[in-house]
């Protein structure tokens, strides 16, 4: 345990989310997601859901603002425009760390390939269906 830290926020996972460099995308998804097959780099966090992995990744990973787009969800089957109540949270869970960045729907293959190419994939035990969000990291200014 740290002070300051979440405790979500694992010996591996912090590890992970200092490695990546800027413009690096790091996943986290849902129980029900196939991460072993999509992860070029897989970190578990069984027993947590969605937004508090969310939330605590969000509270000391810099969001890319060098970019237009660098907050991606998974949309309700291929339904872009559709909000689940898992989309309203990831939404509002953002805005609350990056007010001024929007969450960009991405549909089935766009979403599952940008996954495969992500640094990193967390897998959460999130039970609820299409709670799966991808971050750009930023940089820390001097």
């Amino acid at each position: 345990m740290l002070k300051g830290l979440d405790p979500i926020l694992s010996p591996e996972l912090l590890s992970t989310l200092r490695a990546m460099g800027h413009g690096d995308e790091i996943a986290i998804v849902d129980g029900n997601y196939p991460g072993v097959e999509h992860a070029r780099r897989l970190v578990r966090l069984d027993g947590v859901a969605l937004i508090p992995a969310l939330n605590a990744i969000l509270s000391v990973l810099p969001v890319d603002d060098f970019v237009e787009e660098a907050i991606f969800r998974s949309t309700y089957r291929q339904e872009r425009d559709t909000l689940e109540p898992v989309h309203r949270e990831i939404i509002d869970c953002c805005a609350a760390h990056e007010p001024k960045r929007a969450v960009v729907p991405l549909v089935g293959a766009d979403f599952y390939n940008r996954v495969r190419a992500a640094h990193t994939l967390v897998q959460t035990s999130e039970a609820r269906l299409y709670a799966n969000v991808i971050l750009r990291k930023g940089v820390i200014y001097p």
